[in-house]
This record gives C-alpha cells, sequence and structure tokens, in this order.
C-alpha cells in the first residue's frame, strides 16, 4: 500500500478529497433540488385547495389536500435541515424497522423507473 508520503500516496489522497467534495457538492445539490420541487408540490397543492371547494364532496377533499400539504411543507422542512448523510441513516433505519414495505416500495420504484427508461 502506498504510504501518503509518496507521490503516489499524495495522488491517491487528493484524488480521495476531490471525489468527496465532488460527491459533497452533488449531495447538496440534490437536497437543494429536492427542497425546491417539494416547495413547488406545496404551493401547487395550496393553488388546487383553494379551487376545491366548488365541487362535490370538496370539503373532505379539502382537507386530504390541506394533509397532503402539511406533510409535503415537513418533508420540506426535513430536507432543509438534514444533511445528506443524516437522511441516508434515517431510510437505513426505517428499512431496517420496515422491511416488507420497504421491499414493496423498492419494487414499485424499480418497475416505474424500468418503465420510463424503456419508453424514452
Amino acid at each position: 500500500m502506498a504510504s501518503r508520503n509518496t507521490p503516489v500516496g499524495n495522488r491517491l489522497a487528493d484524488k480521495t478529497a476531490a471525489f468527496g467534495n465532488e460527491l459533497a457538492d452533488r449531495a447538496a445539490e440534490a437536497k437543494d433540488s429536492m427542497s425546491d420541487m417539494a416547495a413547488a408540490a406545496t404551493q401547487k397543492v395550496d393553488e388546487v385547495q383553494e379551487r376545491l371547494g366548488e365541487f362535490p364532496g370538496g370539503q373532505r377533499v379539502k382537507e386530504l389536500a390541506s394533509a397532503a400539504a402539511d406533510r409535503l411543507g415537513t418533508t420540506a422542512d426535513y430536507v432543509r435541515t438534514h444533511d445528506a448523510k443524516r437522511m441516508m441513516a434515517d431510510v437505513e433505519t426505517v428499512v431496517k424497522n420496515n422491511p416488507g414495505p420497504a421491499l414493496l416500495v423498492a419494487a414499485a420504484f424499480g418497475f416505474v423507473l424500468g418503465r420510463s427508461l424503456t419508453r424514452g
């Protein structure tokens, strides 16, 4: 194994640091993007919610839309306040505590992703 004080070790350390920085940048971009998407979705739900009172059963639908907007807002807050490592740790905990539902979600996601890639 190359020592860190050798030219090979220094290059390896530099590449590792650069990869770590790149990964951190990508995680920050993903976090910002998720936060923006959650905010846009919350805004859209709020806009639709105002128009729902005109439909039959509108009050019940409005309550459901309000609950969805609250959950999206909570999700947006979570994404804003947690870093990528913390979010991954939380996902791991949820998967470990709920392996069946996690497997179903992963299968559904894989199916949707596969369908979108084959249609493109």
